[in-house]
């Protein structure tokens, strides 16, 4: 990726001050409403003749998972595929197209999930209409997530988790299998992987002043990082990992909404920070007194970049690895086409059989068989009972004695290692 250094002298007094003004940038940024009502799938007037149903709440219940899948241009096809292979009704799903996209490329998203009455007969699937400039490196990043959380908090009352994916993400178990498995446990523990990496690099790029132009241009840029550092602080403690994952919904308000100075202290903070995403919601966390207990340090994320040769095949050993999604998959991989037959019983733009839709039959139409105006699914069952396969069985068991320990050990924030810390 290609950096810009700032210079040293005069040019310091300018970098705090542009630096103060991206911050500005994005808590203005976050107060406003960038949804467009009438290219969300929700929104629209043609969603009236529908009647929605709404899935039942309570311990008795599988949870709500709320989705945000993000994407940049010539992905909306990408999106497509994995909304249908993580899609089931009580689920809320919220689609979003970058800057780099065009506006046809988001009209036609929008339009494809319209033209599903599925879709709109449960009306959990919106689209962001209006695309905005991410770095996945900077502060813009970090800015859409917190836009994006915020729009499933006002889209939907009832959902449990949120769930951060890319195009690149792929499931490894059904829906099914996954709300069978968040069913048991107690639904306010965050999946966030936290790192012990304290390395001098990673506290230099903690404490190294970095502008993210993203903020405030139509289209991506490139990160500006000035010469001069800052201090470690000593206000707060920082702390890193994945940018992956799987936080409760009252976690998300707390961000959100923000009734604590915390979450806007750090914000402020991480704004001016490379790769924010990968610091800011574990350090909200670990520095919260009431969220600070309740950290899973797993984000279910199984990295195949990251696979080691041991004897047993990648796919095996992913498939193996006690994870509900794999990433980063190319759009061609083989891989996928695995998934979908042996492990989804997905068919070619169809949907994950569940217990939640009686027609099987039509689950299993291909693209190519698929008659025009043809619905997914035509049959509704019970959505509020999913059907566990032995995938599903075997991650309830993997989640319900991490749960168990983590009842039995110290807090995930006291075992992680901040940085900064000798």
């Amino acid at each position: 990726m290609r950096t810009s250094k700032i210079s040293s002298g005069n040019s310091g007094y300018h970098v705090w001050i542009l630096a103060f003004a991206m911050s500005l940038l994005i808590l203005i940024a976050l107060s406003k409403s960038w949804f467009y009502d009438h290219a969300s799938a929700a929104a629209s007037e043609d969603l009236q003749y529908f009647s929605v149903i709404v899935p039942s709440k309570g311990r008795d219940y599988p949870p709500v998972l709320a989705y945000w899948i993000c994407g940049t241009s010539g992905d909306g096809k990408r999106m497509l595929r994995l909304l249908k292979a993580i899609y089931h009704p009580r689920n809320q799903y919220l689609l979003q197209l970058d800057a780099e996209s065009s506006d046809y490329e988001r009209a036609e998203l929008v339009v494809s999930v319209q033209s599903e009455s599925l879709f709109q007969a449960f009306g959990n699937v919106n689209v962001v209409g209006k695309g905005f400039a991410i770095n996945e490196m900077g502060s813009s990043a970090l800015a859409a997530i917190l836009n994006a959380a915020a729009l499933l908090l006002k889209l939907s009352t009832d959902w449990d988790w949120f769930i951060n994916l890319s195009v690149s993400d792929y499931p490894l178990v059904s829906q099914d299998d996954l709300l069978h498995a968040f069913t048991s446990l107690p639904r306010d523990l965050n999946f966030i992987n936290y790192s012990n990496d304290t390395a001098k690099n990673e506290i230099h790029k903690i404490n190294q002043i970095v502008v993210d132009p993203s903020l405030h241009l139509q289209k991506r840029s490139h990160l500006y990082y000035a010469v001069e550092t800052r201090t470690t602080p000593d206000a707060f403690k920082i702390f890193g990992g994945s940018p992956w994952l799987i936080l409760t919904r009252a976690f998300m308000e707390y961000c959100v909404q923000g009734w604590d100075n915390l979450p806007r202290k750090l914000l402020m903070y991480f704004s001016n920070t490379a790769s924010p995403l990968e610091s800011y919601f574990h350090s909200v966390l670990c520095n919260s007194p009431e969220f600070q207990n309740t950290t899973v340090s797993d984000d279910l994320r199984y990295n195949i970049l990251e696979t080691t040769t041991d004897g047993e095949s990648p796919y095996d050993k992913m498939l193996n690895g006690g994870a509900a999604f794999a990433r980063p998959f190319k759009e061609d991989a083989a891989a996928l086409n695995m998934i979908d037959e042996n492990v989804l019983n997905r068919e070619p733009n169809g949907l994950v059989p569940g217990k939640w839709c009686l027609d099987q039959g039509m689950n299993k139409s291909s693209e190519a068989s698929k008659p025009p105006g043809e619905d997914l699914c035509s049959t509704w069952g019970n959505i509020n009972d999913v059907k566990p396969g032995s995938y599903g069985i075997k991650l309830a068991f993997l989640l319900s004695k991490i749960a168990s320990e983590e009842k039995l050990t110290t807090s995930q924030c006291l075992q992680a290692t901040k940085m900064g810390s000798s």
